[in-house]
């Protein structure tokens, strides 16, 4: 997350998105262009702190956003594909119950909106934005619980169907350039690309970044050294299992194969003082039966006294 330099970020670095959202005169700029109606002004509620997830690999601002009309705002950079769906229910959930105080009716549950920023397409149907809202399915009209779910598609192909400020806004997302913002000619979004490049010279939010940097860097090495030890000590483990394992094959397919061939080394030595002793004892003329009577074999082994022979 942290490779590129402070002042190449782009709006979809999770980091950088952060703090514009802290900040509720770019957050303020960031709704309109995304819900394409005015807003007066914003009351930004932060927790005024990093969150870290538990893969230090993303990380963002616990922050949601407040008009003076008491209408409540949850705003998410969204880079992976994850089930957002059961993540917007959750967010929703978490508003009501703050904006909700103890003893407070429920008619006081302020209108809410969740809003994913996507750099993805979230549902493959190629639109810019997918806005979701709960409605009867018989005859088709609002439940007017003041809910809306919405999800921002910067790979989008529908410009026709969305106000153009929400394309360059999209695009601007993963492209926070002076290029990307003067080529908009955006009155909205040269106001926010100048808020942005100020963040970007702001020495507290870089030093922040530089702080979180070595933050990740010192929790990936710390996770790997760990991981390197758990892995060596399984593999070890797992390494003897499988040895003593492939090490029994082993020794059994080596036993047998020298107690064959001790076998054979013995039988035919067996087979050698038979046949001597059948011809010592005038009984040369049965030594080929040897060969083609099993039933002959044992009994002459029997016969001369050989226990354990090949005729058993």
């Amino acid at each position: 997350m942290c490779k590129k330099k402070f002042q190449e970020l782009n709006l979809n670095d999770a980091f950088l998105f952060a703090a514009a959202m802290s900040d509720p005169e770019s957050c303020r700029l960031m709704l309109e262009m995304i819900l394409g109606i005015p807003i007066d002004s914003l009351v930004v509620h932060s927790e005024h702190n990093i969150l870290f997830s538990s893969d230090y690999k993303s990380v963002r601002l616990d922050v949601f956003a407040s008009t003076e009309v008491q209408v409540d705002y949850d705003v998410e950079m969204q880079n992976e594909k994850e089930d957002l769906a059961k993540r917007s229910r959750f967010y929703q959930v978490r508003m009501d119950s703050v904006s909700l105080k103890p003893g407070e009716d429920y008619t006081a549950l302020r209108p809410n909106y969740v809003i994913f920023i996507c750099t993805y397409d979230p549902f493959g149907h190629g639109l810019y934005r997918y806005t979701f809202e709960n409605r009867c399915q018989e005859r088709d009209f609002p439940l007017g619980d003041g809910t809306a779910k919405i999800f921002l598609n910067t790979k989008g192909c529908n410009p026709k169907d969305v106000p153009q400020a929400l394309v360059d806004f999209l695009h601007y997302v993963e492209d926070s350039s002076d290029k990307c913002a003067a080529d908009a000619q955006n009155g909205m979004l040269a106001q926010l690309h100048r808020r942005i490049a100020g963040l970007k010279k702001s020495r507290e939010w870089e030093e922040r970044y530089m702080t979180l940097a070595d933050y990740i860097k010192a929790a990936e090495k710390k996770a790997e050294h760990i991981g390197m030890e758990k892995g060596l000590e399984q593999g070890q483990k797992l390494g003897l299992e499988q040895g003593l394992e492939q090490g029994l094959e082993q020794g059994l397919e080596q036993g047998q194969k020298l107690g064959l061939e001790q076998g054979l080394e013995q039988g035919q030595a067996q087979l050698l003082d038979l046949i001597q002793r059948m011809s010592a004892n005038g009984e040369a003329d049965q030594i080929l039966r040897l060969s083609t009577d099993p039933a002959f074999l044992k009994e002459s082994f029997q016969k001369y006294g050989f226990s354990g022979s090949l005729g058993e």
